[in-house]
């Protein structure tokens, strides 16, 4: 960390303490900021306070005890007066009438709590990821009553690498006027090496939405490309690798689906506000759809509709502890729908939708072992522990939709593999 401690000496509420908010709240406190942390989550706020809340977060505990320890950060249920307020709070997708949008109640429920705590020169910055236009909006109410400023600066970081990202990753600081970006800049410039761009909030909003959107497209065409290879019995695998040789293609992996708070909701967003959004929408739907082909991939690899499915990771990626719109999810409720009985292992999360085993529970009496998240360990099972996986399983079969198994490991042991998207005919 390079930065100068801040010496202005400004107080800083920062409105939900979940994935970005704790970080950020625990960053200025570090700092300098005099900050007060706040959750309505009672159990979580007792959870930071005594330094036993779970992370899979390189650091993150370090940097809170830290923050904690300093007097710098108090975390609390209920917000108080402040210079500025920073919100972090959840803006999930849901479905009204058959479309889908963005659901905007966490946001509006921070601002109604914050409201009678602001008083005249106050910023407020929203780091929740919202529709364009949502920024000019809370505005507009807010500056009925009071002379406030207000900014949009989107996070932009990598859940399992968060600190890191906080500090090396440029920022986008969107104003409502000049002199709420140049407060929202100075704010952050105190912790963040990466560069500080400014513009206003309705292009900060988009450009949160199109970094997203970008990725989420790129995967869809990824996808497609494995459906197709399945169909005309060719691996994906190689020619991805092969077509990203030349020099302008850079083609993402295939999988079972997208997930994560991003990357899955924010092209809902831009669907919202534009009948234009037709090949965003269009891939929306085709990654929604990958968590279904993948039951019906495992189908016809068994050759029947019943039996036990062993499930190797649950989170929406490799590594992290989150779960939030995991394609595994789509995948065990599709299954069990079905008829299937399934038990799911994975060491990094913390719930899900059903209950979570050992690996030796999982995989006892098991048809068949399906692989939907990428974690480290399932990349590098040694020798061992696949001898004994194989000696408690009924059926040899495991079927890969990440391509991270050592195949040759697994088929020492008499496995039969499958990767999603092969072109091998089930």
């Amino acid at each position: 960390m390079t930065k100068i401690l801040n010496n202005d000496k400004k107080k800083i509420c920062v409105i939900g303490l979940g994935y970005i908010g704790l970080p950020t709240a625990s960053m200025l406190a570090i700092y300098g900021y005099e900050v007060i942390g706040v959750d309505i989550d009672k159990k979580r706020v007792e959870e930071i306070k005594k330094l036993n809340f779970k992370t899979t977060e390189k650091d993150l505990m370090t940097l809170v005890r830290g923050a904690i320890n300093s007097g710098n950060l108090k975390v609390q249920t209920k917000p108080e007066k402040s210079d500025v307020f920073i919100i972090c709070v959840p803006t999930p997708c849901i479905e009204v009438e058959g479309e889908k949008k963005c659901d905007l109640s966490y946001l509006n429920k921070a601002i109604e709590d914050i409201k009678p705590y602001i008083e005249d020169g106050n910023l407020i910055i929203i780091e929740s990821t919202v529709p364009p236009g949502t920024s000019e909006q809370i505005y507009k109410k807010l500056s009925k009553d009071k002379k406030i400023y207000l900014a949009h600066c989107p996070e932009r970081v990598l859940p399992g690498n968060i600190l890191a990202e906080l500090v090396k990753n440029d920022r986008i600081i969107g104003g409502i006027d000049d002199k709420s970006k140049e407060m929202a800049k100075k704010i952050y410039e105190t912790f963040v090496d990466g560069k500080i761009y400014l513009t206003d909030t309705k292009t900060a909003e988009m450009v949160k939405l199109m970094e997203n959107t970008y990725r989420d497209v790129n995967i869809a065409l990824a996808n497609e490309f494995a459906k197709i290879c399945e169909e005309l019995g060719i691996n994906v695998w190689e020619a991805i690798e092969l077509a990203n040789k030349h020099p302008r293609v850079n083609i993402l992996k295939p999988g079972p689906g997208v997930g994560g708070h991003c990357i899955s909701i924010d092209p809902w967003f831009i669907v919202e506000k534009s009948k234009n959004a037709v090949l965003i929408k269009t891939a929306r739907i085709l990654n929604d759809s990958m968590p279904f082909f993948v039951v019906e991939k495992i189908k016809k690899i068994l050759n029947k509709d019943n039996g036990k499915i062993a499930i190797f990771g649950v989170t929406y990626k490799g590594n992290v502890d989150d779960t939030r719109e995991s394609p595994a999810e789509k995948v065990v409720r599709k299954l069990i729908e079905d008829g299937f009985e399934v038990k799911c292992y994975d060491k990094y999360a913390r719930n899900f939708i059903v209950p979570l085993y050992s690996l030796e529970e999982t995989v006892d009496g098991a048809d068949i072992i399906v692989i939907l998240a990428d974690h480290d360990e399932y990349k590098n099972f040694e020798e061992g522990t696949i001898k004994d996986i194989s000696s408690k399983v009924k059926n040899k079969i495991i079927f890969d939709t990440k391509n991270v198994i050592n195949k040759d490991l697994w088929k020492k042991e008499g496995f039969k593999v499958y990767i999603l998207g092969d072109g091998k005919n089930a």
